[in-house]
């Protein structure tokens, strides 16, 4: 099939990179634009504690980690997306926990001994607040040149302070990884600048007037990732795009609204992206099967993390689309949380097949939370290795090759 995106990277982009990573570049691009690589790409996102925990199960160093470990085929990173850029105001700290205000003007209160932290104030807590709320600028140097606090890479998993720029970060990993950038969009943003509760109401209670600050900043996160990638130079290999508009049973909302108010503004950040020549994943929890075919017409070249658990099958998934998108992620995490071998390796082989053709990075269907094994992780790379390579033979996994095979110019099947 053609491909969306440009994979010629601009002169120089190759220098001071490994073979290897070459190597695993190719096998992202040729994924991506569903041609069969020497066997299919698998990374993930770890939380802390799962790294904690891999390393004493596996007797490994202090500061090992997986993607270097086991040498995955990607890597994401997160420029300052904050709306105002300023430190962290710390309310209250202590052994246990600590309480910040942030530059979303969100107050967090984020515990050691938790994965992830509490909101518990919004300082928009009015309709009239966010309409007069400003952003610093999308360009704003802060943002991708230089350290400092900022809510998303530093109040999540863990806790961290002065993060380094972006643009460091994007180089120190150019040797090893393929690596991707990131930017937000609104609906990220305004569950954490004015909470679910409060991003619901406005929204059921006036939506146009609401929908326009929605477009409003939807613009403002637009402008942010071509910033972004204007200040890498040419450096990135492909750009994540996080939006969150689902839970475990369908949207938050009517899909209609969405495509009116989210939906010009991701589909302009997939055309900037692909206009410089980058793959984009997108990045939303929850049962999205109502906007799929939209991102299919979006030109999205895979959707991320499919959670098995809002009932997503990415087989189920290859057979509707065909190869009209590609899919990373949809591994569940229940089942490699339970540990069983038998079952991990069902799970791993049977969600294979979706990989036929190209068009699969293997990924769980969230993110490697702490309740998962070392050893299960381990085993879980080492089987995408061994079958992950094309041809494909998947033993007693193997399921009918009934799946459309029709490019982005043909219809769905549903």
């Amino acid at each position: 099939m053609s491909s969306m995106f440009d994979p010629i990277r601009p002169i120089g982009a190759a220098a001071g990179r490994k073979p290897n990573t070459l190597r695993k570049l190719d096998r992202m691009n040729k994924a991506l634009r569903h041609e069969e690589p020497d066997r299919v790409p698998i990374s993930d996102f770890f939380w802390g504690g799962f790294i904690r925990r891999w390393r004493e199960e596996l007797g490994l160093a202090p500061d090992a980690n997986p993607y270097t470990h086991y040498d995955l085929d990607w890597i994401v990173t997160v420029p300052n997306m904050d709306p105002h850029i300023r430190p962290f105001e710390t309310l209250r700290e202590d052994a246990e926990e600590v309480v910040v205000r942030t530059g979303f003007e969100t107050t967090l209160r984020k515990r050691f001994d938790m994965p992830m932290p509490e909101q518990e104030s919004w300082e928009t807590d009015t309709l009239e607040k966010l309409e007069a709320f400003e952003f610093d600028a999308p360009d704003d140097p802060r943002r991708f040149l230089r350290g400092g606090d900022n809510q998303i890479a530093g109040v999540g998993d863990g806790f961290t302070r002065n993060s380094p720029p972006w643009v460091d970060t994007v180089k120190s990993l150019r040797p090893d990884f393929p690596v991707y950038g990131s930017m937000i969009e609104a609906s990220e943003c305004l569950t954490r600048m004015i909470g679910q509760m409060s991003y619901l109401t406005w929204m059921g209670e006036e939506p146009e007037r609401f929908g326009r600050q929605v477009l409003r900043i939807g613009g403002h996160y637009l402008r942010s990732a071509e910033a972004a990638i204007a200040a890498a130079e040419g450096l990135l290999d492909g750009f994540v795009i996080w939006g969150d508009v689902a839970y475990r049973n369908n949207l938050f909302f009517d899909p209609d609204y969405w495509r009116t108010y989210f939906k010009p503004c991701v589909k302009a950040m997939i055309d900037l992206c692909h206009r410089h020549g980058l793959p984009v994943i997108y990045h939303g929890c929850g049962n999205v099967k109502a906007i799929l075919p939209d991102f299919v017409e979006m030109g999205l070249d895979a959707y991320n993390p499919l959670e098995a658990k809002a009932g997503l099958d990415v087989c189920d998934l290859r057979r509707t689309y065909g190869h009209r998108m590609g899919f990373c992620g949809n591994s569940s995490m229940q089942v490699w949380e339970g540990g069983d071998p038998v079952a991990v390796r069902r799970e791993v082989l049977r969600k294979l097949n979706a990989a036929r053709g190209g068009g699969m990075i293997f990924q769980s269907d969230h993110s490697v939370s702490s309740a998962v094994p070392g050893r299960t992780y381990d085993l879980i790379v080492k089987l995408v290795r061994e079958y992950g390579r094309y041809p494909l033979r998947l033993e007693e996994f193997e399921e009918a090759r009934d799946e459309g095979r029709g490019t982005r110019g043909g219809e769905v099947r549903t």
